[in-house]
């Protein structure tokens, strides 16, 4: 789970960071900032849909180029869950040419949206679902995740699918790498306990895999777990993965565009290098 017990500390060290116009749209979960636009941008299709799991009913938000195939990508969001910003993301990434999954990790305990305002809820509110979850949730809902994309007709058959997370959603897009041979590439935007001192921690989970690593790490997680970024580097190196792995100078949660940290110009880089990234499979 995403170390989120000082996401208060940080928010208030980086607050002054933030410009007016950035923290006036963070009053509500339907309020979010509007994203840049795609060039070329696809027209898509976009439903909400629900993917059966070995422990229920999962609602999702499922979006796509309007014809033809594409890559699918499995998006785990935050601590916040799916909600307005995530489905603004998710279709931003459609528009790029991906069949989209953008799933509610709470599904067992609420269906979306599972954060009253959005990336402004105060994190006690959330903090209780983020514990229900686990190593063993994070891969049965993986491999459901995985199975249901590769039964839509937009989803490319013959091309590897992507995976990504931010904050607690780091380690699941690891862990579903590790959970089905389908993903070719995976993307963590300041996600938490990636590194753990157990066999089973995500890093080495994902070391097990053939998929291509984009481990963007926030500045202030990483001064908190200065090594992480080293082991990281180490444990993709020794088992031959391709992995970009750099620290961004913004705090914890700042891709989000409704984050009370969000940073256009670091959410844009990271947003460049997983399109390099995702254009590799």
């Amino acid at each position: 789970m995403c170390d989120q017990k000082h996401f208060e500390e940080d928010l208030r060290a980086y607050e002054s960071f933030i410009t007016r116009k950035q923290f006036g749209v963070l009053l509500g979960a339907g309020v979010s900032m509007v994203l840049p636009e795609v060039a070329n941008a696809a027209t898509v299709t976009e439903s909400d849909v629900t993917v059966s799991t070995p422990d229920g009913t999962a609602d999702a938000y499922f979006v796509h180029p309007a014809s033809g195939t594409a890559p699918g990508v499995l998006v785990w969001p935050d601590i916040f869950g799916l909600r307005p910003a995530f489905r603004q993301m998710g279709k931003r990434l459609a528009e790029s040419g991906y069949s989209v999954l953008v799933v509610n990790p709470f599904y067992r305990t609420k269906k979306a949206p599972t954060a009253a305002a959005g990336g402004a809820t105060p994190i006690d509110e959330v903090r209780p679902m983020a514990q229900t979850l686990t190593e063993t949730t994070h891969m049965t809902d993986a491999k459901a995740f995985v199975a249901w994309l590769d039964q839509q007709a937009s989803v490319a058959k013959n091309r590897k699918m992507g995976t990504q997370g931010y904050c607690m959603g780091g380690p699941m897009a690891f862990r579903t790498a590790a959970a089905s041979d389908r993903v070719g590439a995976v993307a963590s935007f300041h996600g938490g306990g990636l590194v753990r001192d157990m066999p089973s921690s995500p890093h080495l989970q994902a070391a097990k895999t053939k998929a291509r690593f984009l481990v963007v790490v926030a500045d202030n997680d990483d001064k908190r777990a200065p090594t992480d970024k080293d082991v990281l580097r180490e444990t993709f190196a020794q088992a031959k993965l391709a992995a970009e792995i750099e620290v961004y100078p913004g705090a914890h949660g700042f891709c989000p565009p409704d984050s009370r940290v969000y940073s256009e110009p670091l959410a844009e880089k990271a947003w460049g290098r997983l399109l390099a990234l995702y254009g590799k499979l």
